[in-house]
């Protein structure tokens, strides 16, 4: 038998509640949540269901088609398979837009207060 070299996968509980997660914080925990991940990924009702339960993961095909549309199973997915790098490349530029996003509402909302009122 060969020694076991390396970083080990989360085990299969692990994987499913830590999409799971990633998941209900992206959509939620509702019946139109359920509606999404089928629409995004052709799997059928009760395979959805538990996905957000975190009763089981998807695999294969799902998987894929499940981080082609969500960021945040994909940067849980990644942090899984210890690939953190990869995460803040992936998030860092949608993190700065926000970030922009948020200065410019405050700069409005500081100039509507700053502005003199007319006589």
């Amino acid at each position: 038998m060969f020694p076991k070299k390396g970083k080990t996968f989360p085990n299969r509980q692990e994987y499913a509640s830590g999409l799971a997660v990633a998941l209900q914080g992206e959509l939620g925990s509702t019946h139109q949540a359920v509606k999404t991940l089928m629409r995004w990924t052709n799997a059928n009702e009760r395979t959805a269901k538990n996905w957000l339960k975190g009763t089981c993961g998807p695999r294969g095909e799902h998987l894929a088609r499940l981080v082609q549309h969500s960021d945040a199973a994909l940067a849980s997915f990644l942090e899984m398979a210890e690939r953190n790098s990869v995460v803040m490349r992936t998030t860092l530029p949608s993190l700065r837009i926000d970030l922009m996003r948020a200065v410019d509402a405050i700069d409005c909302c500081l100039s509507v207060v700053t502005e003199p009122e007319p006589d």
